[in-house]
């Protein structure tokens, strides 16, 4: 099994057809700044976890190397329409893109 790289060009277009978005760094990185949208599960807690994560779901980190990780456990058990945001949050923001901070609504 496998999952697909995607780039911040194509993640608005994948929250507007339903696609959940999960963070997957540690609660303080997140609270710090996380995408608009996207819940915190660390990959640190993952394990037990994984019925968490559904498909057409999207793993994000700062880079995109946690999050590849992360997608590469859940493929690994048979989870299909994983999404692993290439580049993470740095490129967000390189984008332009603001991050929320704190505690998600």
């Amino acid at each position: 099994m496998t999952y697909q790289d995607i780039f911040t060009s194509e993640l608005e277009a994948k929250k507007r057809e339903g696609a959940r978005l999960i963070d997957v760094r540690e609660r303080e990185e997140y609270l710090a700044g996380h995408i608009p949208g996207a819940v915190n599960l660390p990959l640190s807690e993952l394990d037990g976890r994984e019925d968490e994560i559904g498909p057409h779901t999207v793993l994000i980190c700062a880079s995109g190397n946690r999050s590849s990780q992360a997608a590469a456990h859940l493929a690994s058990q048979g989870r299909t329409g994983l999404m692993n945001l290439s580049g993470g949050t740095a490129a967000w923001m390189r984008g332009g893109h603001d991050l929320n901070r704190g505690e998600q609504p």
